[in-house]
């Protein structure tokens, strides 16, 4: 696909999905406001970045506590795990067996042998985890300090799905051994994902007593994906137009720090906790922009993993909602599953989309219908209140290529200074022209396939 092509699709797929996730903002900043006071937050709308639970305030599961709206029994089955004596080496059984289930590949005995499931107690090491393909059709290996962690379980079958892929494809040629494009990669684990974390799956293995089937349970448990799905979309997204912009030269190196603040204001509502002065780089504290790994990946997985869950859901005859469909044991799930990983890159990846769900376009669709109850339900919870933030509607194209304008200064201001609101008022923030303006993506497609290791990136 042409570079202006993909930059113009990933754009549309941003915008389609921001209603949604301005919905589930405002929502959180209402709750948070609620737990810190209205005097902690800015008049402009955007929340202060350190207030979201995560470092990069890429996800927002960390509130759950803060925002989940109806008392009823958490779906964490972190302390299940622990008082059924769970270790790193059962949860990952436990993955395989998901992947065994639909009849796709075991791990071969080379894994269990090679592989670092727990931190070494006698040396230091990185524990970004990670999966690794040798390129031999045998040597497959995953890298991981694992917990006993509801979270890291999910982790492990992001990871598990990295490895089956490589176990699906290794009898290709070597050049076509990799994903259809890297969001398939990333979303091979996630879609399985999806269906180990319901209610329903977690009570099939043994980790949940009950299941509470009400609406305000699915509503709590949607909030609860929502809270790491969609507020990761516009960091996902933003995350290799800040890259894409310096490639291209619209940002110069004394700009790193006010272009990565300009698109997180305007992309994700957030604002700084502190005023950042221009010499900082802050992005820098992200792995994969020191470390050059492309990141729209995991914005198109989101998306991806989402399409593929409809369609594997059709075909293993699910016939309720898409956020209670669990695949778990529907071998013909896995054989149309299969059937796309083991084409590699041999094809092009909307051939090979097509091969799951019978259209070659890239779709949030699914997404959409998946979070419909959610989504309804917070426009309700939302009447009366403000949505969004100031300059939210970022008037820039994907193919705009205006040079970055506003911030003048030398710092960028945090989300406690003024306060002066209304259509000209900064509160420490560009107007909406400058702000449109210096969101502006001129970019170059430039995605660096690293084709050997795949990190589990969004969560770390």
């Amino acid at each position: 696909m042409p570079s202006e092509e993909f930059k113009e699709l990933m754009f549309g797929l941003y915008r389609e999905l921001r209603p949604l996730y301005q919905e589930l903002h405002a929502y959180v900043r209402r709750k948070l406001k609620e737990e810190y006071g209205v005097d902690k937050f800015p008049s402009s709308g955007h929340i202060p970045a350190h207030l979201l639970g995560n470092m990069w305030a890429q996800t927002w599961g960390n509130l759950l506590d803060f925002v989940q709206p109806y008392n009823r029994t958490s779906v964490d089955i972190t302390t299940a795990m622990i008082q059924q004596g769970y270790n790193a080496l059962r949860m990952f059984n436990v993955s395989e067996e998901f992947f065994t289930s639909l009849g796709l590949e075991k791990m071969p005995q080379s894994f269990w042998d090679n592989s670092m499931i727990t931190k070494p107690a006698n040396r230091s090491v990185v524990c970004h985890a990670s999966a690794w393909d040798f390129y031999n059709q045998k040597d497959f290996r995953i890298k991981m300090c694992t917990d006993i962690t509801m979270e890291d379980l999910i982790t492990i079958h992001h990871e598990m799905g990295h490895i089956q892929y490589f176990l699906q494809y290794k009898d290709q040629p070597v050049s076509f051994r990799d994903g259809a494009n890297p969001g398939f990669h990333e979303a091979v684990g996630d879609v399985l994902a999806l269906s180990v974390s319901t209610p329903g799956h977690l009570k099939k293995i043994g980790l949940l007593k009950t299941v509470q089937d009400d609406y305000e349970a699915d509503i709590n448990y949607m909030l609860s994906i929502a809270l790491d799905k969609i507020a990761f979309l516009p960091f996902g997204y933003l995350m290799d137009a800040y890259r894409w912009s310096i490639f291209s030269g619209e940002t110069k190196m004394d700009d790193l720090n006010k272009k990565w603040w300009q698109l997180r204001e305007c992309l994700q509502g957030i604002s700084p906790p502190l005023s950042r002065p221009k010499t900082s780089f802050d992005a820098g504290a992200k792995y994969h922009i020191p470390a050059n790994v492309p990141y729209i990946r995991y914005f198109i997985s989101v998306i991806l993993q989402f399409q593929l869950h409809e369609k594997l859901c059709e075909v293993a005859n699910q016939t309720g909602p898409l956020h209670k469909c669990d695949i778990y044991q529907s071998k013909e799930a896995g054989a149309v599953l299969g059937d796309m990983l083991k084409l590699g890159s041999s094809k092009p990846w909307p051939e090979a989309l097509e091969i799951i769900t019978g259209t070659s376009k890239l779709s949030a669709s699914s997404l959409v219908k998946y979070f419909k109850p959610l989504i309804d339900w917070l426009k309700a919870n939302n009447t009366g209140h403000r949505v969004g933030w100031d300059m939210d509607t970022c008037p820039f194209s994907a193919t705009t290529t205006a040079p970055p304008s506003g911030h003048s200064t030398g710092t960028v201001p945090s989300s406690g200074q003024s306060t002066e609101s209304g259509p000209t008022g900064t509160n420490g923030l560009s107007t909406s022209t400058s702000i449109g303006n210096s969101c502006g993506t001129g970019f170059s497609l430039i995605l660096v396939l690293c084709t050997v290791k795949y990190t589990f990136s969004p969560y770390i």
